[in-house]
């Protein structure tokens, strides 16, 4: 297995997305109940899964108790999705930066 099959495995997706179509309803649980257990409103909940908010580090200890995976996971994903977005929406500027070489 490589040694970070998130980099393969998965597209850059925001991290309440995998939650919202995979995740909770492989859980079976409703909303309110996975809010409740991860100690969060169900409105902050709700701004994760709609895509409006970031996993912060926090959310992601929480993700990753509840899910069983660890934090690092939900971290990386919010990692490349965050990555992605900048990529494409600063990519002029980002271009017009020289890559310097030490002699």
């Amino acid at each position: 297995m490589p040694r970070h099959p998130l980099k393969r495995a998965l597209p850059p997706m925001h991290p309440g997305e995998l939650l919202r179509e995979d995740v909770l309803p492989a859980l079976e649980r409703g909303h309110a109940e996975i809010a409740r257990l991860l100690r969060v409103s169900r409105q902050t909940l709700h701004a994760v899964l709609s895509e409006r908010q970031p996993v912060t580090p926090l959310m992601a200890l929480r993700l990753g108790k509840l899910c069983g995976n660890g934090p690092e996971f939900w971290l990386a994903l919010q990692s490349r999705y965050d990555l992605d977005r900048l990529r494409k929406s600063q990519h002029a500027e980002i271009a017009a930066i020289p890559t310097l070489a030490a002699e």
